[in-house]
């Protein structure tokens, strides 16, 4: 019979639904259970794209013997972490504690009754394996220690819980912020630089397109940056991370040089990275970076956006039980799909020619030559290899269509979705491609009218049921996104749903005594930890986009609320920002905007007369400007943002509180953004 987890919507949890286990989900029925028997609990966080949790569940949860351990001795507990990023965080953290280790998923900790972690790692072998205690040994040992040395427990719990305590630092109006963590940051990440395959560190590689991000305006400050920037864009779109038939990226790279990916593709990493790169096509004009854009916004409306508008939350690194199985080819079966023209093209370009690079038998794609190499041997010009490759990646894209697919987790995140919505909005801005934009505008309006609600906004959709309430990345992420689609497209119904957001997540999510954000709101369930997130990760960090949303939603509207609470937050996060600066650069941006105010431009006049103006600011590069083209008859508007019809386009052009008399030359236009209007 199914267990508990039937009755859930996460495709993670009802894959478990048939285990012998007896799952719980995380509620008040499991964990009072737990206090009435006095039985440990047995925590296990995953996701439904995670390659190791399944190997865990094939081992382990499908086991009976093991469940029937699981169930005599333990309440078992299985949590999304997509669905409970609150949950995830917490004990993340409290194995970190506990093991001096790094976490991940899957994630399996052991807790007393009252939630506390008191042992645990992530993946378990069913039997002991390369070091690795086995599964069902440890489940009768960690029992044993729970009965017999319970003071012992408790001693390691209060320490446990009083690690994971925020500090009861105040913001101080006195503290001076000023750009030495800006620059600290730059010295910290040129040292993590790779400069032989690009990235930060060694492998596994993740992609970091938050460190990229804030690079890359630095560059546009005029620091020395770029280069690190454009190697490692390189490299990542021309590696094995970076579907080179169907688009979108691979959650990171098993080794240096990007060819081998954990093929799970996660929506969190390719909506930042589309704005990203599309970021670094405007900053270069590099064709490559273009086609990157091209491919992973055609990717994700293809195969993540939903027919309500909404876009999907990941696709499986696993098919047929077996990771990768979908994506990787052996030269024959290449070969068989294409022409000897193509053929000659695409052997040595993907490295047909070379040893397989997966398993010893298969070959995962990746550049091994470059065109214009393959142009020269073959005596082709570059545009007739380039056709020829075209034509055979949609051979490819055709012949794998035909494979049993990876798993589609379709639950619906806010937060998730935000961040490719604002990916899609920057990448139609700056490409000029409506089709992007539109595809934005549609999962924005499905949030809009089913997950905001009673101006309460909800966390995650599936199968017609809104739940959850929504975290503090939810709220910050919308209200990034919809500043950056509103310069896109602006929408009357867009900026209300900023300013209500903006509002709602100052109500529901800031500490007026201390500054910053929580995580969960105040009316959140109650739980052994409330963070305040300031560090990125694998999404970035809530405060940060937060500080960077408010501050760019006030200038704009000449609201002093919001700035004034995103200055609280950096101010309260001065200390993390100085001790750890590369770990916190949405911070360091929202730092950056704070001592040099973002130039808010905002274009009034006939829509027909727009285009010149547009054209205009999509010249360059700008990371510091935000703007605004509202077009006559848009509708009652805030004072900050309604000027009078008329038959002519104006720009008025603000830095901060100091603004320009109204421009209406767009010829103009570009110079007064590079100096800035207060110069």
């Amino acid at each position: 019979m199914p267990n508990r987890l039937a009755r859930e919507t996460s495709p993670y949890l009802q894959q478990h639904a048939d285990n012998p286990v007896e799952w719980y989900p995380w509620g008040a029925e499991a964990l009072d259970r737990a206090r009435a028997e006095d039985k440990p609990i047995l925590l296990s966080i995953g996701y439904s794209a995670c390659h190791w949790c399944h190997v865990m569940a094939h081992e382990s949860f499908e086991d009976a013997d093991v469940a029937t351990l699981m169930n005599r001795l333990y309440v078992n507990i299985k949590v999304d972490r997509e669905e409970r990023p609150d949950l995830d965080q917490i004990y993340q953290s409290a194995h970190y504690l506990l093991t001096r280790r790094s976490g991940g998923w899957p994630l399996t900790l052991f807790l007393t009754p009252d939630q506390v972690a008191f042992a645990g790692g992530t993946y378990f072998p069913k039997e002991p394996r390369h070091g690795i205690p086995g599964f069902k040994d440890l489940l009768a040992r960690i029992a044993e220690v729970f009965r017999t040395r319970r003071a012992e427990i408790a001693q390691q719990n209060a320490s446990l819980v009083q690690a994971l305590a925020l500090p009861k630092a105040q913001p101080s109006a006195e503290i001076e912020l000023d750009a030495g963590p800006i620059e600290a940051g730059v010295r910290e990440l040129s040292r993590l630089f790779d400069p032989r395959d690009g990235g930060l560190g060694k492998a596994p590689k993740f992609p970091h397109p938050y460190e990229f991000d804030f690079l890359l305006r630095r560059h546009a400050h005029g620091d020395d940056t770029l280069a690190m920037v454009t190697a490692t864009l390189r490299q990542m779109a021309q590696g094995g991370i970076f579907d080179q038939i169907g688009g979108g990226f691979c959650r990171y790279s098993v080794d240096d040089q990007w060819t081998i990916p954990h093929f799970e593709k996660m929506l969190y990493d390719n909506g930042p990275l589309l704005a990203l790169y599309a970021d670094a096509w405007r900053a270069t004009g590099e064709a490559l970076f273009a086609r990157v854009v091209e491919q992973t916004a055609r990717w994700a409306m293809r195969e993540m956006q939903a027919s309500s508008g909404g876009y999907y939350s990941s696709l499986d690194a696993d098919s047929e039980h077996e990771e990768g199985k979908y994506y990787v080819w052996t030269p024959d079966e290449v070969r068989a799909c294409l022409s000897e023209q193509e053929w000659s093209i695409v052997e040595p370009h993907y490295g047909l020619d070379r040893p397989p690079n997966f398993e010893h038998r298969h070959w995962h794609l990746r550049v091994a030559k470059p065109l214009a190499d393959i142009a020269q041997q073959t005596h082709r010009s570059p545009d007739q290899c380039e056709a020829l490759l075209e034509s055979a990646r949609a051979k490819l894209f055709a012949q794998r269509e035909q494979r049993v697919r990876p798993g589609r987790d379709e639950k619906i995140l806010t937060s998730w979705n935000a961040l490719m919505v604002r990916g899609m909005a920057r990448a139609g801005r700056e490409f000029a491609r409506t089709e992007w934009i539109v595809s934005a505008q549609r999962s924005v309006d499905f949030i809009r009218t089913v997950m905001w609600r009673n101006r309460r906004l909800y966390a995650t959709h599936r199968d017609g049921k809104t739940q959850l309430n929504a975290y503090l990345d939810d709220h910050a992420f919308l209200l990034d996104a919809l500043i950056v689609l509103m310069q896109a497209q602006f929408r009357i119904c867009d900026l209300d749903f900023a300013r209500e957001l903006a509002d709602a997540m100052l109500e529901r999510f800031e500490d007026t005594d201390g500054g910053g954000f929580f995580f969960t709101s105040h009316d959140h369930e109650q739980l052994i930890q409330r963070t305040k997130p300031a560090h990125d990760n694998a999404t970035p960090a809530g405060n940060g986009v937060a500080a960077v949303a408010l501050q760019r939603l006030g200038h704009l509207l000449g609201e002093a609320s919001y700035l004034q609470a995103a200055a609280r937050t950096l101010r309260l996060l001065w200390p993390q920002l100085q001790a750890h600066p590369s770990a916190a650069t949405t911070l360091l941006i929202a730092l950056d905007e704070h001592l040099d105010p973002p130039v808010s431009v905002l274009l009034r006049g006939p829509a027909a007369g727009m285009a010149p103006w547009e054209e205009r600011m999509r010249e360059r590069y700008r990371p510091h400007v935000v703007a605004l083209a509202i077009p006559n008859g848009t509708g009652t508007l805030p004072p900050a943002l309604s000027h009078p019809d008329s038959g002519e386009v104006n720009a008025w052009i603000c830095r901060g509180v100091n603004c320009l008399a109204p421009l209406n030359d767009p010829a103009r236009l570009p110079a007064l953004l590079e100096r800035g209007p207060t110069r």
